[in-house]
């Protein structure tokens, strides 16, 4: 005879019928009928995994291991809930893009990084394309000082040396040499000079074209040359190339280049361009002109790319293709400016260089013996 048969109750029902909490950090099966303010421990928060530590956003209890992490107690007291989290939605998976069918339409976001310099060398264009010239924007100021130029009597601006008889005791044109013309066989001697211009910055001063840098002026004067060629005796009065200092900065989308030349001349002055390369010619100071061609590490917009003509500098500004870094300014690490006078060529009869020993640590040194004609 069943427990049925004779009428009597049993406590396995409320048991099959008791509901399971869904609350996290509970976990446990309740009544509803004894569902207390009380009656359930939970976390109200979320679950953080940093740095190898385990533990809810609610409380500041912190384990490495996750079950004891899963054993932490509750830190909240509740009733107990049947009802399951929510699940984050997930789009609906279409075998074909262009079926209508499909409930939920994602749109699909493309984000294009910045080309490699392997991609970029080999979407480069021809560096035979056709130059054109830039936009020049002259400044107010510059402009007023030409003006000043241009007042000024004729006579006073160009002093021309109206004989080509050199003079005893005239002294070489070229910077650095200390020579003194006494006679034809002055001609035969070789100059030792320095082909570059004067830099004076942060209290250094050196030539551009040797770097060697001192802050104080009689030794700046008194640097040896660094290159050898003949005598300028007469100086060239007519347009004469010169170097000339620059340097250059970029950001993101622009690429700067200032060539320090001062009172640059507009109607003497222009910059052919093309998307990989410069043809940059600067008139300046009367009768000095600078000339450099540079192959350019990036591409430019050269449509979107000006000039600006200031009264102590000239500013090249060119928008680049893309927004990458460039490495350097030019593709080519060597390159050179074009100048008038012939290029300097290294002393056949070089003395050999000293050795250095590995304990030395004064790296710079000097001659005291002059060349021999």
């Amino acid at each position: 005879m069943s427990c049925q048969d004779l009428g009597l109750k049993t406590n396995q029902g409320p048991k099959e019928m008791a509901l399971l909490c869904y609350n996290k950090g509970c976990g446990q099966r309740f009544d509803p009928t004894e569902n207390n303010a009380d009656s359930c421990l939970f976390h109200p928060g979320y679950p953080i995994f940093h740095d190898a530590l385990k533990g809810w956003s609610c409380c500041k209890k912190r384990t490495t291991d996750f079950s004891e992490f899963l054993a932490i107690p509750g830190c909240t007291k509740g009733t107990h809930s049947n009802e399951k989290p929510s699940e984050p939605m997930k789009p609906e998976i279409c075998g074909n893009k262009g079926v209508s069918g499909c409930s939920n339409h994602t749109t699909d976001i493309i984000v294009q990084g910045p080309k490699s310099a392997e991609k970029m060398l080999k979407e480069r264009p021809s560096a035979q394309e056709q130059m054109q010239p830039l936009v020049l924007k002259v400044s107010q100021s510059l402009e007023k000082e030409l003006e000043k130029l241009r007042i000024k009597p004729q006579e006073e601006e160009v002093k021309k040396v109206e004989t080509d008889l050199v003079g005893v005791g005239t002294s070489c044109k070229h910077a650095g040499c200390k020579e003194v013309y006494q006679g034809p066989e002055s001609d035969a001697g070789t100059c030792i000079h320095h082909p570059g211009v004067p830099v004076f910055h942060e209290g250094m001063k050196f030539w551009s074209c040797c770097n060697i840098k001192t802050s104080d002026f009689n030794e700046f004067l008194d640097q040896r040359g660094c290159a050898s060629g003949k005598h300028l005796w007469i100086k060239n009065t007519g347009r004469q190339a010169v170097s000339c200092r620059y340097d250059w900065h970029q950001t993101s989308n622009i690429v700067t280049i200032t060539v320090y030349a001062k009172t640059a001349i507009p109607e003497l002055s222009q910059v052919l361009a093309n998307r990989t390369g410069l043809d940059i010619q600067i008139s300046f100071q009367g009768q000095s002109e600078f000339r450099k061609q540079v192959e350019l590490w990036g591409v430019i917009d050269v449509g979107a790319s000006i000039v600006n003509l200031l009264p102590t500098k000239v500013e090249i500004t060119l928008k680049k293709a893309d927004p990458v870094t460039w490495g350097r300014l030019e593709l080519s690490l060597h390159s050179q400016q074009i100048t008038a006078e012939e290029e300097p060529q290294k002393n056949p009869e070089k003395p050999p260089e000293p050795e250095f020993s590995d304990e030395d640590d004064d790296l710079s040194w000097s001659e005291d013996e002059e060349p021999t004609d």
